[in-house]
């Protein structure tokens, strides 16, 4: 996994030399997968797995490495880049569940090389489940294994190569510890009664795609909130798209060829002249100078447009809650009482309150709840939304409660702020 924001200050262990000594070598022939292959089928229970990729250095989000183990199967550190295809791997890897943490993280990437679970367990996500406080797996690790693991190369750019060999010992421990760290996890969830919550939550994870590519992406610009005027939007936005087309071209992370800085800089500037642009010290970058036209074609296409962006956007979702007060008071009472009900929920089950329901489906359901106030109304409207059946159980009467109680009398809940935007 190459990235992993919630892992906190991890200590590295100094690792002996017979451990560095057996630490596996990249697979990268067909002789070597095929032997891969053979002693992991050999081998029994799940599949320890996860995926290293280069985000930010590279444009694509593709996997440079993968990693699978499995107890008595020995592990693999799999260079993807070097094959056509990996079905053979796959085929093997659909007969058993799949240990991954943060799964959504690696999913997407595996899929593309052929690689799609059949079953999952994911620690990260159970580790939420069971009431963790904290799901960064150098913490989870240390808390349930005793041990603790180094993450200072998660960030790295896995597709340099040879990778370096204290690389691969991260990449290697990654996967070797979860088997362990997943039947630990799992003996917690039982302890806790969570064991069919897991269950339902693992089984839709085989159901997740990524999210939709959003609108207007360059107006997520750093420092964008500097530029006041329709033209320097159009500026901005010229010089985003000839950034993005450029780094997929030479598959460079966007912001290393020329940074968001330098794009606001220029958009803000407008220079006449690709001499002025060079002029601008905060134009900087790898590519600044070296594909000046290529960016001084872009600011004339922004400059000579009559497509002026607007300044603002409105999105295709609900405003926040907090903005309901004076023209949905409803609305935004039933979300006021929603949000305390659902606070005492997650506190007395030890699940984080964003994973008993999705945020918008919360603001979604006070904002037009079912014509009818029956716990039954509600449980039918959560179901068809996508909450899962052990969501449904856990919140569904106190939403309609909640319901019942604004339909009665909102005021109560008109003077409480609604302070958050979930």
């Amino acid at each position: 996994m190459s990235e992993d924001p919630t892992t906190p200050e991890a200590v590295a262990v100094e690792l002996p030399p017979a451990t560095l000594a057996r630490v596996p070598q990249v697979i990268d022939t067909d002789e070597g997968l095929a032997a891969a292959i053979a002693e992991l089928a050999a081998g029994s229970g799940p599949f320890g797995m996860d995926a290293e990729r280069s985000s930010g250095f590279r444009y694509s989000a593709r996997a440079y490495l993968i990693q699978v183990s499995r107890r008595g199967g020995g592990t693999h550190l799999i260079d993807p880049i070097a094959f056509d295809g990996l079905t053979a791997l796959g085929a093997l890897l659909a007969t058993d569940e799949w240990i991954l943490h943060a799964a959504t993280q690696d999913l997407s990437c595996l899929a593309e090389v052929g690689l799609v679970p059949t079953k999952l367990f994911d620690t990260e996500l159970g580790s939420r489940l069971a009431g963790l406080p904290r799901v960064g797996l150098g913490t989870v690790v240390a808390e349930l294994l005793g041990l603790h693991l180094a993450k200072e190369h998660s960030a790295a750019d896995w597709s340099t190569r040879p990778i370096p060999q204290d690389w691969l010992v991260y990449a290697a421990l990654d996967v070797e510890l979860l088997p362990d760290l997943r039947d630990a996890l799992a003996a917690v969830l039982e302890s806790a009664g969570k064991t069919h919550i897991a269950e339902q939550e693992f089984a839709h994870l085989l159901t997740w795609k990524p999210a939709e590519p959003k609108t207007d992406p360059w107006r997520r610009l750093s420092g964008m909130q500097s530029l006041t005027t329709p033209r320097q939007l159009a500026v901005a936005r010229e010089l985003w798209i000839a950034r993005d087309h450029f780094a997929q071209s030479i598959d460079m992370g966007p912001g290393r060829t020329i940074p968001d800085r330098a794009i606001v800089a220029a958009a803000s500037q407008l220079p006449n002249s690709r001499g002025a642009l060079a002029s601008i010290k905060e134009f900087t970058g790898r590519y600044s100078r070296r594909e000046l036209g290529r960016w001084w074609d872009a600011i004339e296409r922004g400059l000579a447009t009559d497509d002026l962006p607007p300044m603002r956007v409105r999105g295709n979702g609900l405003s926040t809650p907090r903005n309901w007060k004076d023209r949905h008071p409803d609305a935004y009472a039933r979300f006021v009482c929603v949000r305390e009900n659902m606070s005492k929920i997650a506190e007395k089950s030890s699940i984080p309150i964003e994973n008993l329901a999705l945020p918008e489906m919360i603001r979604r359901i006070c904002f037009e709840p079912p014509a009818v106030f029956e716990p039954s109304a509600v449980a039918d409207w959560l179901r068809g939304a996508g909450a899962r059946e052990w969501q449904i159980e856990l919140i569904h009467t106190q939403l309609n409660d909640c319901f019942v109680r604004v339909a009665e009398d909102p005021s109560e809940f008109l003077t409480t702020a609604a302070d958050t935007d979930e």
